[in-house]
């Protein structure tokens, strides 16, 4: 399935705010309804995202139609690594492990914060290294 490149960024945006307010007010509450955003995209598929959803109904009519698309494999993987941060972030602050809460959501907002503001995916890119790696395992040999 390819998809529109500027709508995980967009996603990354609305993530990144809400982690950070995650960090700031230390909810967990609040990360469980990210992590639950992370899982819809992750395993129900990224047009079953909020915020794929607010993306596809409120900015992309907005901006016409996306020059290039890609593939959604490598988002969906993207959306699975900060399903499981988002999740052990969301164990530690409803379980009172506030450190465990803070150090999974700050590694998640760095990543969210690194395809928002620079448009680099680092989920994206392990899925791809990921790939190269099983292929070249895979391949025949002469």
């Amino acid at each position: 399935m390819q998809i529109d490149p500027r709508g995980p960024r967009f996603a990354a945006v609305l993530t990144s705010l809400v982690l950070a307010a995650v960090l700031i007010t230390g909810s967990g509450p609040l990360l469980a309804l990210q992590t639950a955003v992370f899982a819809l995209g992750a395993f129900a598929g990224l047009r079953y995202s909020p915020y794929g959803w607010l993306y596809r109904v409120l900015v992309r009519p907005r901006l016409g139609p996306p020059t290039e698309t890609e593939d959604a494999r490598p988002p969906r993987f993207a959306q699975s690594v900060g399903f499981g941060f988002a999740a052990i972030g969301t164990a530690g602050y409803l379980t009172g492990q506030t450190w465990l809460g803070l150090v999974a959501t700050a590694f998640a907002l760095g990543a969210a914060f690194l395809n928002a503001a620079f448009d680099y995916c680092l989920g994206c890119e392990a899925y791809l290294l990921l790939a190269r790696a099983r292929s070249r395992t895979t391949a025949p040999t002469s």
